[in-house]
């Protein structure tokens, strides 16, 4: 993979142009091929490699500057572990069952139970009646989850809507399970009526639902209650369909918001998983799942050589994450978490306005901080803003560092670079009503009809 680009902070003539066979560029250029050049790792003498600081040093200052244009992804990448940097002098290893520890006392599970408590406490489960631990992220926690319902229905079919995150359809092909993929709404929300219908012509199989507390791509949240009523309806008892929760980004922020939909195992629910590194903010990708103890005995095994069950899908963890999450919630309490909250689906209402107001198409669903809105056509603007993107449609997913200043330079960039794409006089937005819905679009058809 390429560096990212390494500027030169105190070189006033950085940015002064280099002509080259023809080929105009800047020393930002040259400085980047210089640090390339030094990254191969070769044989040494046994001494200290020299310009190795220098480089992990430019390396720093590079990752500064993409911070101030990260946009499309959602990490939280405004957050301060400088107290915690001594644990780095340890290798803390998490292997195991958290709840019943193992021989490796250099270990932090006494953190993890208690995070673990906490989200317990939040998705509203018992102490006794519940078990979890924390993951490398939230691809790991719907390993987890959908690995629980498949071990309580090895026949179960997987329901899922086209919307979900990648891992799910990942997972299906790995557990080789039968997978129905459910259309989806212009939200992103799954299209319960055709879950209904694809319930019907399977009513001999157990159901194992994926639901989404906030789609990858347009932050839309299935409505739980409803598909609850579904199974219902079609004859699924509570013995014969496990519903699996994935809330990446959502599910961590929506138990902040009196009005949202509750998502709690008092309803009928079998797991939840989240990342951790997302809204909460960590420098190590991470996660949070929780399913329901009653169902881990089916998955665990007894290991001599940890003195510990087997029961997570990796075998050493992170031993850093449990500690570094539980500091961020230590920290900010739950009235700091709400304003955090409240704070970006602010900031994301604030993106919306500017982009309608300028002619461009966008959509924002209540509760979200995610912005859809009509993809860009400079593939160099895309990766400079770390924009994320599909078919006709980008998004910026508003997090705790995106400033309404940050958001305003975009809007300003994106109108001027728009001004360029279409300065042969041919005023063309993308049509994104097939993506978000007529009313969402701002091309010459749909803009007239308005």
């Amino acid at each position: 993979m390429a560096m990212p680009f390494i500027p030169k902070t105190r070189d006033t003539e950085l940015l002064s142009p280099v002509v080259s066979n023809g080929h105009v560029s800047t020393k930002e250029d040259k400085l980047q091929i210089d640090i390339e050049a030094m990254l191969p790792i070769t044989e040494g003498n046994g001494k200290p490699q020299p310009k190795l600081d220098s480089i992990i040093s430019h390396y720093v200052q590079s990752l500064k500057q993409l911070n101030l244009r990260n946009l499309g992804y959602p990490c939280n990448q405004k957050f301060n572990y400088d107290k915690l940097a001594p644990l780095l002098n340890f290798h803390l290893n998490n292997a195991g069952d958290p709840f019943q520890g193992s021989s490796l006392s250099l270990n932090s599970t006494s953190f993890e139970v208690c995070l673990l408590d906490w989200f317990a406490n939040l998705w509203e489960i018992e102490k006794n009646k519940y078990w979890g631990y924390v993951t490398t992220g939230g691809t790991e926690g719907n390993l987890h989850g959908i690995l629980v319902g498949r071990e309580q229905f090895p026949d179960g079919i997987l329901y899922t809507s086209q919307d979900s995150h990648y891992s799910i359809f990942k997972i299906a092909r790995m557990y080789r399970m039968q997978c129905v993929k459910v259309s989806s709404s212009d939200s992103g929300e799954i299209n319960c009526d055709e879950l209904k219908t694809l319930l019907l012509a399977h009513k001999d199989k157990p159901a194992i639902i994926n639901l989404n507390i906030g789609t990858t791509m347009k932050g839309g949240v299935d409505d739980l209650d409803l598909v609850i009523e579904v199974l219902k309806e079609c004859g699924f008892a509570h013995d014969r369909f496990y519903i699996h929760c994935d809330g990446a980004l959502f599910g961590m922020m929506l138990p902040f918001i009196k009005e949202a939909p509750k998502i709690t195992f008092k309803k009928p629910i079998g797991s939840i998983a989240i990342s951790g590194h997302k809204f909460l903010g960590c420098p190590i990708p991470c996660g949070i799942v929780i399913t329901r103890s009653q169902y881990m005995n089916a998955l665990s095994r007894d290991v001599e050589y940890i003195a510990s069950r087997d029961v997570t899908i990796t075998g050493s963890r992170s031993g850093h994450a449990p500690i570094f999450l539980w500091y961020a919630i230590k920290r900010k309490g739950f009235v700091g978490l709400q304003n955090e909250v409240q704070n970006c689906i602010m900031n994301a209402c604030h993106l919306q306005h500017r982009l309608r107001d300028a002619g461009i198409g966008a959509m924002l669903n209540k509760f979200s901080n995610i912005v859809v809105f009509e993809r860009p056509l400079d593939e160099d603007f895309i990766r400079k803003w770390s924009l994320a993107c599909m078919g006709n449609i980008a998004h910026v997913v508003v997090m705790q560092h995106v400033t309404t200043e940050i958001l305003d330079s975009f809007v300003s960039e994106f109108l001027q670079k728009r001004s360029i794409w279409f300065q042969d006089g041919r005023f063309l937005p993308l049509c994104i009503a097939d993506d978000v819905g007529s009313r969402h679009c701002a091309c010459s058809r749909h803009n007239s009809m308005s």
